[in-house]
């Protein structure tokens, strides 16, 4: 974590960043900074196709239900794909698995759902990784002793193919040895997450990126972690629906207290501060509105509490020293293997987020930056965001003003649709284009960017549903706007094939030179 960027209390902990410079950095800092493009970029056009990743994420599931060789074929042939990213890990069901419950089947694979889905890890594991941490048994009994990650490895070699795995942190209760590695919330209930201090859990992060990726022949991997600090999990300053509550703010385990303690946070003054929070929006959702406004009201209550915010810091500093972690293990092996790093939706349109993700940072961290930038479902999810943020500290503000206003703050184009039209009509294509940039001119190419483009990820009933020329437009945005590629998501089995089609043609346009 760069110390330049942090409070003194969280920049105590320092670190010597690592820099990977791109062979040709200086060339798409200078193009950058000539301004917007209107065509592709020069050092988009310029660079071989086959240096370009046109990836696409897959599930397990997808190659176990239609075949490896059928799945390849299909995405390779019809989508230009190049590069699938393969979830080897997870317990959850949004990289993983089949369609997701109560969403229409695409036009492919199984027309039913997950019968007996579990999660875990896809790879066969070895146990010799595993000495340092009590989360030894996390291996899938889906498919038996069948190795499908081996098989898919040897379907993508012989297509010439590159392939990553994907390693998501996310769980199960019943996973032996996690009711150890629970974070810890404010009122004391253990969670259904892990505390990134916990040893166990950093142990485990590094010995599942080292097994994988020094078992198979993989082209690298991508590690996934969608969690907020507790800051912006007490204001709800996310995406989701229903995420306001300060009181499930984490962690207070003793793990996380130890690590405030070397870096001199105060765990009682956080713990009191933090319970102001949960007063305050309470009392927001309630309509209970304090004299000075809600704004005056929690900014207060931060200058009051600035260890609110040392807490929040120190969350950030235990999941970079994971990916930290990772990268040193994974470099450790001599395989050229390329370490990437998700960066979660959020991202792109909380500026309190934002403010806590400098690309410049990251960029010192891993080789490239999966950046979510989807589109169709950004309009619903933006616009829950408003919804969220304007039930507590922004509450005085209608919800209209208040997306303008962000969205000014963001630098998001002011021909996006308003507040109550937003699930309808998602975001624009100059939202992918424009969030491009602005990561590949954060990195300064310093790592690669690919921005993650969506297709067929669900939305509510009366949100937009796509077309193709939604997604040819999306891909052709991130395309011009100089990426070093595109990673399609969230996963195969939700997506259907024209769909695919569409992101194939504006890949083959895009990369013919």
């Amino acid at each position: 974590m760069n110390p330049k960027k942090l409070s003194p209390v969280a920049s105590a902990v320092g670190k010597n960043p690592r820099r990977i410079f791109i062979k040709n950095s200086a060339a798409l800092a200078a193009l950058l900074a000539a301004g917007p493009l209107v065509k592709m970029s020069a050092f988009a056009a310029n660079k071989p196709a086959k240096e370009l990743i046109n990836g696409l994420q897959v599930g397990i599931a997808s190659f176990a239900d239609e075949g490896v060789d059928v799945v390849l074929d299909t995405l390779q042939k019809r989508g230009a794909i190049n590069t699938i990213f393969l979830n080897t890990f997870t317990y959850g069901d949004g990289l993983s698995g089949r369609q997701v419950s109560g969403q229409p089947f695409p036009d492919h694979g199984p027309q039913e759902k997950d019968l007996n889905y579990h999660g875990g890890n896809y790879a066969i594991p070895h146990p010799q990784y595993y000495n340092n941490t009590t989360l030894k048994d996390t291996r899938s009994p889906e498919y038996g002793s069948r190795d499908l990650v081996a098989e898919v490895i040897k379907g993508t070699r012989k297509r010439g193919m590159k392939l990553f795995a994907t390693i998501e942190d996310q769980w199960r209760d019943d996973v032996p040895g996690i009711d150890d590695c629970r974070e810890v919330d404010l009122l004391g209930r253990k969670t259904k997450t892990t505390c990134l201090f916990n040893p166990n859990v950093r142990a485990f992060w590094t010995a599942l990126a080292t097994d994988t990726c020094a078992s198979y022949d993989l082209d690298g991997l991508v590690f996934f972690n969608e969690r907020s600090g507790p800051l912006l999990n007490a204001l709800g300053a996310s995406h989701l629906v229903g995420t306001v509550d300060p009181s499930k703010s984490t962690c207070f385990c003793r793990y996380h207290q130890e690590a405030a303690k070397k870096r001199g946070i105060n765990l009682e003054r956080t713990k009191e501060g933090y319970h102001k929070l949960d007063a305050f929006a309470k009392a927001a959702l309630a309509d209970q509105r304090p004299s000075d406004g809600y704004y005056v009201e929690f900014q207060r209550i931060m200058l009051e509490y600035p260890e609110i915010v040392a807490w929040d810091q120190l969350f950030d500093y235990g999941k970079h020293q994971i990916v930290d972690d990772v990268y040193k293990a994974i470099k450790a092996l001599g395989k050229k293997q390329l370490v990437g790093l998700h960066i979660e939706h959020v991202n792109s349109f909380n500026p309190f987020f934002r403010a806590t993700r400098d690309y410049a940072d990251l960029a010192t961290r891993v080789d490239f930056l999966k950046i979510v930038v989807y589109n169709n479902c950004g309009g619903e999810r933006y616009q829950h965001f408003i919804k969220n943020i304007g039930s507590t500290i922004f509450k005085d503000i209608p919800h209209e003003e208040l997306m303008r206003f962000n969205s000014r703050l963001l630098g998001y184009s002011e021909n996006e649709a308003s507040y109550d039209n937003l699930p309808m009509a998602g975001l624009s294509p100059d939202y992918v284009y424009r969030e491009t940039q602005r990561a590949l001119k954060g990195v300064k190419g310093k790592c690669l960017i690919f921005p993650g483009i969506d297709i067929g990820i669900p939305t509510g009933k009366n949100s937009r549903k796509q077309t193709t020329d939604d997604v040819y437009k999306a891909t052709l945005a991130a395309y011009r706007a100089g990426a070093d590629g595109i990673i399609i998501s969230r996963k195969y089995s939700e997506m259907n094939l024209n769909l695919i089609d569409a992101a194939g043609r504006a890949i083959r346009e895009a990369t013919k030179g």
